[in-house]
Protein backbone atom coordinates (compact mmCIF):
# COMPACT_ATOMS: atom_id res chain seq x y z
CA UNK A 1 0.00 0.00 0.00
CA UNK A 2 1.12 3.51 -0.86
CA UNK A 3 1.52 6.46 1.58
CA UNK A 4 -2.08 8.56 1.10
CA UNK A 5 -1.65 11.44 3.85
CA UNK A 6 -0.64 14.03 1.27
CA UNK A 7 -3.10 13.26 -1.55
CA UNK A 8 -5.72 16.20 -2.13
CA UNK A 9 -9.18 15.02 -3.46
CA UNK A 10 -10.42 17.77 -5.30
CA UNK A 11 -13.75 18.28 -7.21
CA UNK A 12 -16.06 20.42 -8.79
CA UNK A 13 -19.32 21.88 -7.29
CA UNK A 14 -21.55 19.98 -10.03
CA UNK A 15 -20.67 17.58 -7.06
CA UNK A 16 -23.19 19.17 -4.73
CA UNK A 17 -20.22 19.47 -2.57
CA UNK A 18 -19.98 23.39 -1.44
CA UNK A 19 -17.00 24.85 0.08
CA UNK A 20 -18.37 24.54 3.68
CA UNK A 21 -19.15 20.54 2.94
CA UNK A 22 -15.88 19.69 1.78
CA UNK A 23 -13.86 21.81 4.56
CA UNK A 24 -15.53 18.75 6.28
CA UNK A 25 -15.61 16.08 4.35
CA UNK A 26 -11.67 16.63 4.19
CA UNK A 27 -12.06 17.10 0.35
CA UNK A 28 -11.38 20.48 -1.71
CA UNK A 29 -13.98 21.90 -4.46
CA UNK A 30 -14.05 24.21 -7.46
CA UNK A 31 -16.98 26.37 -8.23
CA UNK A 32 -18.58 26.15 -11.72
CA UNK A 33 -18.67 29.35 -13.13
CA UNK A 34 -21.71 30.32 -15.09
CA UNK A 35 -22.58 33.47 -17.22
CA UNK A 36 -26.13 35.15 -16.16
CA UNK A 37 -27.09 37.85 -18.58
CA UNK A 38 -22.97 38.12 -19.86
CA UNK A 39 -21.70 38.75 -16.21
CA UNK A 40 -19.53 35.31 -14.79
CA UNK A 41 -21.02 33.88 -11.49
CA UNK A 42 -19.49 30.71 -9.55
CA UNK A 43 -21.64 28.21 -8.08
CA UNK A 44 -21.22 28.65 -3.96
CA UNK A 45 -19.78 31.88 -4.16
CA UNK A 46 -22.00 34.24 -5.77
CA UNK A 47 -24.51 32.33 -6.86
CA UNK A 48 -26.40 30.32 -4.79
CA UNK A 49 -29.63 27.79 -6.22
CA UNK A 50 -32.42 30.04 -4.64
CA UNK A 51 -30.86 32.98 -6.75
CA UNK A 52 -29.79 30.61 -9.99
CA UNK A 53 -34.02 29.63 -9.85
CA UNK A 54 -34.94 33.07 -9.70
CA UNK A 55 -33.18 34.17 -12.77
CA UNK A 56 -33.98 31.64 -14.65
CA UNK A 57 -37.94 32.12 -14.23
CA UNK A 58 -37.69 35.18 -14.95
CA UNK A 59 -36.15 34.62 -17.96
CA UNK A 60 -32.88 35.59 -17.84
CA UNK A 61 -30.10 34.38 -20.46
CA UNK A 62 -28.21 31.81 -18.20
CA UNK A 63 -25.18 29.35 -19.80
CA UNK A 64 -22.96 26.98 -18.38
CA UNK A 65 -19.00 27.44 -18.69
CA UNK A 66 -16.05 25.72 -17.17
CA UNK A 67 -13.11 26.60 -14.78
CA UNK A 68 -10.46 28.74 -16.85
CA UNK A 69 -7.01 26.99 -17.08
CA UNK A 70 -5.28 29.51 -15.55
CA UNK A 71 -7.70 29.63 -12.31
CA UNK A 72 -7.79 25.61 -12.38
CA UNK A 73 -3.65 25.90 -12.16
CA UNK A 74 -3.78 28.84 -9.54
CA UNK A 75 -5.74 26.42 -7.38
CA UNK A 76 -3.73 23.00 -8.27
CA UNK A 77 -0.53 24.96 -7.59
CA UNK A 78 -1.94 26.12 -4.09
CA UNK A 79 -2.96 22.94 -3.23
CA UNK A 80 0.49 21.24 -4.37
CA UNK A 81 2.41 23.26 -1.72
CA UNK A 82 0.84 21.08 0.99
CA UNK A 83 0.16 18.06 -0.30
CA UNK A 84 2.39 15.53 -2.80
CA UNK A 85 -0.68 14.70 -5.13
CA UNK A 86 -4.07 15.72 -6.33
CA UNK A 87 -6.84 13.73 -7.61
CA UNK A 88 -9.16 15.93 -9.52
CA UNK A 89 -12.63 14.32 -10.06
CA UNK A 90 -14.83 16.78 -12.66
CA UNK A 91 -18.14 16.39 -14.06
CA UNK A 92 -18.70 13.70 -16.74
CA UNK A 93 -16.42 14.33 -19.90
CA UNK A 94 -19.69 13.98 -21.67
CA UNK A 95 -21.95 16.54 -20.07
CA UNK A 96 -18.98 19.64 -20.08
CA UNK A 97 -15.40 20.15 -21.43
CA UNK A 98 -14.20 20.81 -18.12
CA UNK A 99 -12.51 17.16 -17.80
CA UNK A 100 -10.59 17.31 -20.95
CA UNK A 101 -9.69 21.28 -20.27
CA UNK A 102 -8.22 19.67 -16.82
CA UNK A 103 -6.11 16.66 -18.46
CA UNK A 104 -4.48 19.07 -20.65
CA UNK A 105 -3.01 21.37 -17.67
CA UNK A 106 -2.42 17.98 -15.66
CA UNK A 107 0.56 17.08 -18.13
CA UNK A 108 2.55 20.07 -17.20
CA UNK A 109 2.46 18.89 -13.48
CA UNK A 110 4.94 16.30 -13.23
CA UNK A 111 2.71 13.67 -12.76
CA UNK A 112 1.24 15.17 -9.22
CA UNK A 113 -2.13 15.71 -10.37
CA UNK A 114 -4.38 12.73 -11.32
CA UNK A 115 -7.87 13.84 -13.44
CA UNK A 116 -10.39 10.84 -13.21
CA UNK A 117 -13.02 11.03 -15.82
CA UNK A 118 -15.47 9.40 -13.35
CA UNK A 119 -18.60 9.80 -15.97
CA UNK A 120 -20.61 11.14 -13.55
CA UNK A 121 -22.46 14.01 -11.88
CA UNK A 122 -24.86 15.36 -8.63
CA UNK A 123 -25.25 12.54 -6.33
CA UNK A 124 -23.34 9.90 -7.84
CA UNK A 125 -20.29 12.00 -8.45
CA UNK A 126 -20.11 13.09 -4.71
CA UNK A 127 -20.23 9.30 -3.99
CA UNK A 128 -17.29 8.99 -6.14
CA UNK A 129 -15.17 11.80 -3.81
CA UNK A 130 -16.48 10.35 -0.55
CA UNK A 131 -15.34 6.95 -2.17
CA UNK A 132 -11.84 8.22 -3.08
CA UNK A 133 -11.57 9.96 0.14
CA UNK A 134 -12.13 6.58 1.96
CA UNK A 135 -9.65 4.48 -0.03
CA UNK A 136 -7.12 7.03 0.68
CA UNK A 137 -7.54 7.10 4.58
CA UNK A 138 -7.48 3.01 4.26
CA UNK A 139 -3.99 3.33 3.11
CA UNK A 140 -4.25 3.28 -0.91
CA UNK A 141 -1.99 5.39 -3.13
CA UNK A 142 -3.29 7.81 -5.34
CA UNK A 143 -2.62 5.53 -8.32
CA UNK A 144 -4.41 3.30 -6.60
CA UNK A 145 -7.31 4.99 -6.13
CA UNK A 146 -7.65 6.34 -9.33
CA UNK A 147 -7.71 2.86 -10.82
CA UNK A 148 -10.61 2.01 -8.37
CA UNK A 149 -12.65 4.93 -9.25
CA UNK A 150 -11.79 4.18 -13.52
CA UNK A 151 -13.39 0.56 -12.55
CA UNK A 152 -16.13 1.67 -10.84
CA UNK A 153 -17.18 5.05 -12.70
CA UNK A 154 -20.39 3.34 -14.53
CA UNK A 155 -21.68 1.62 -11.31
CA UNK A 156 -24.26 4.35 -10.81
CA UNK A 157 -27.49 5.43 -12.33
CA UNK A 158 -29.49 8.15 -12.34
CA UNK A 159 -33.40 8.96 -13.70
CA UNK A 160 -34.87 12.81 -13.58
CA UNK A 161 -38.24 13.72 -14.31
CA UNK A 162 -38.33 17.33 -16.50
CA UNK A 163 -41.38 18.97 -14.90
CA UNK A 164 -41.42 21.28 -18.83
CA UNK A 165 -39.61 20.79 -22.19
CA UNK A 166 -39.34 24.37 -22.47
CA UNK A 167 -35.63 24.42 -21.18
CA UNK A 168 -34.63 21.56 -22.79
CA UNK A 169 -35.83 23.16 -25.94
CA UNK A 170 -33.62 26.73 -24.88
CA UNK A 171 -30.65 24.79 -24.54
CA UNK A 172 -30.93 22.54 -27.78
CA UNK A 173 -31.84 19.50 -26.30
CA UNK A 174 -34.99 19.32 -27.96
CA UNK A 175 -36.01 20.53 -30.98
CA UNK A 176 -39.00 23.15 -30.99
CA UNK A 177 -41.73 21.23 -32.30
CA UNK A 178 -40.83 18.11 -29.87
CA UNK A 179 -41.25 21.22 -27.35
CA UNK A 180 -44.74 22.61 -28.25
CA UNK A 181 -46.00 18.76 -28.68
CA UNK A 182 -45.34 18.50 -25.35
CA UNK A 183 -46.48 21.35 -24.00
CA UNK A 184 -50.04 20.54 -25.33
CA UNK A 185 -50.12 17.51 -24.59
CA UNK A 186 -49.05 17.87 -20.94
CA UNK A 187 -45.80 15.23 -21.51
CA UNK A 188 -42.97 15.24 -18.89
CA UNK A 189 -39.85 13.71 -19.92
CA UNK A 190 -37.77 10.54 -18.20
CA UNK A 191 -34.26 11.26 -18.43
CA UNK A 192 -31.14 8.83 -17.65
CA UNK A 193 -27.41 9.76 -16.65
CA UNK A 194 -26.32 6.61 -16.96
CA UNK A 195 -22.45 6.60 -18.50
CA UNK A 196 -21.10 10.00 -19.82
CA UNK A 197 -24.64 11.22 -21.46
CA UNK A 198 -28.08 12.70 -20.40
CA UNK A 199 -30.21 10.84 -22.74
CA UNK A 200 -34.06 10.11 -23.10
CA UNK A 201 -35.53 7.77 -21.16
CA UNK A 202 -39.21 7.34 -21.14
CA UNK A 203 -42.39 9.98 -21.41
CA UNK A 204 -45.52 10.14 -19.21
CA UNK A 205 -48.09 12.57 -18.51
CA UNK A 206 -48.67 12.72 -14.66
CA UNK A 207 -46.31 13.06 -11.59
CA UNK A 208 -47.51 9.99 -9.90
CA UNK A 209 -46.35 7.79 -13.44
CA UNK A 210 -42.98 9.97 -13.74
CA UNK A 211 -42.25 8.50 -10.04
CA UNK A 212 -43.46 4.68 -10.77
CA UNK A 213 -41.45 4.61 -13.91
CA UNK A 214 -38.57 6.07 -12.11
CA UNK A 215 -38.78 3.49 -9.43
CA UNK A 216 -39.36 0.51 -11.39
CA UNK A 217 -36.24 1.58 -13.83
CA UNK A 218 -34.06 2.12 -10.65
CA UNK A 219 -34.99 -0.95 -9.01
CA UNK A 220 -34.22 -3.10 -12.15
CA UNK A 221 -31.09 -1.65 -12.43
CA UNK A 222 -30.32 -2.22 -8.68
CA UNK A 223 -31.61 -6.29 -8.70
CA UNK A 224 -29.73 -6.78 -12.63
CA UNK A 225 -26.69 -4.39 -12.11
CA UNK A 226 -25.45 -4.35 -8.82
CA UNK A 227 -26.94 -7.50 -6.92
CA UNK A 228 -29.46 -6.26 -4.73
CA UNK A 229 -30.22 -3.62 -2.55
CA UNK A 230 -27.48 -4.09 0.57
CA UNK A 231 -24.95 -3.11 -2.19
CA UNK A 232 -25.93 0.32 -3.00
CA UNK A 233 -27.25 4.14 -1.87
CA UNK A 234 -29.99 5.42 -2.75
CA UNK A 235 -30.54 9.09 -3.87
CA UNK A 236 -33.33 11.89 -3.99
CA UNK A 237 -32.61 15.28 -6.23
CA UNK A 238 -34.31 17.53 -7.50
CA UNK A 239 -34.19 21.32 -8.83
CA UNK A 240 -35.94 23.52 -6.21
CA UNK A 241 -38.58 21.43 -5.21
CA UNK A 242 -37.64 20.45 -1.62
CA UNK A 243 -40.68 19.19 -0.43
CA UNK A 244 -41.66 16.86 -3.41
CA UNK A 245 -38.49 15.79 -3.13
CA UNK A 246 -38.25 14.86 0.60
CA UNK A 247 -41.66 13.34 0.27
CA UNK A 248 -40.46 11.40 -2.65
CA UNK A 249 -37.74 10.00 -0.41
CA UNK A 250 -40.48 8.64 2.04
CA UNK A 251 -41.45 6.70 -1.10
CA UNK A 252 -38.56 5.46 -2.00
CA UNK A 253 -37.48 4.16 1.60
CA UNK A 254 -41.62 2.57 1.43
CA UNK A 255 -40.28 0.99 -1.93
CA UNK A 256 -36.95 -0.36 -1.60
CA UNK A 257 -37.63 -1.15 1.97
CA UNK A 258 -33.80 1.45 2.73
CA UNK A 259 -33.66 2.82 5.86
CA UNK A 260 -31.77 6.00 3.97
CA UNK A 261 -32.07 7.78 1.25
CA UNK A 262 -30.15 10.92 0.93
CA UNK A 263 -31.72 13.78 -0.75
CA UNK A 264 -29.72 16.71 -2.41
CA UNK A 265 -30.44 18.93 -5.19
CA UNK A 266 -29.35 18.45 -8.95
CA UNK A 267 -26.31 21.19 -9.76
CA UNK A 268 -27.28 24.05 -11.62
CA UNK A 269 -25.10 22.86 -14.41
CA UNK A 270 -27.88 20.43 -15.06
CA UNK A 271 -30.64 23.18 -14.10
CA UNK A 272 -29.84 24.69 -16.79
CA UNK A 273 -31.30 21.98 -19.20
CA UNK A 274 -34.01 20.81 -17.32
CA UNK A 275 -35.08 23.72 -15.62
CA UNK A 276 -37.00 24.06 -12.08
CA UNK A 277 -39.51 21.44 -10.83
CA UNK A 278 -37.47 18.25 -12.31
CA UNK A 279 -37.44 15.43 -9.99
CA UNK A 280 -34.96 12.32 -9.91
CA UNK A 281 -33.96 9.11 -8.37
CA UNK A 282 -30.75 7.53 -8.20
CA UNK A 283 -28.13 4.71 -6.72
CA UNK A 284 -24.37 4.27 -6.62
CA UNK A 285 -22.90 1.07 -5.74
CA UNK A 286 -21.31 0.49 -2.22
CA UNK A 287 -17.50 0.51 -2.59
CA UNK A 288 -16.63 0.49 0.89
Amino acid sequence: MGQSRNVAVVTDTNSGIMEDEAARLGVFVVPMPFVVDGVECFEGIDLDAKRFYERQRAGADIATSQPSIVDLGKRWSTLLETHDEIIYIPMSSGLSGSCETARSLAEHLDGRVHVVDDQRISVTQREAVLDARAWLDSGKSAAETCALLEQTKLDASIYIMVDTMSYLHRSGRITPAAATIGSVLKIKPVLQIQGDKLDAFSVVKTLKAAKRAMIKALANDVRERFGGMENVHLYVAHTDREDDAQAFAGEVRAAFGAADVYVDRLPLSIACHVGPGALGIGCAKRQI
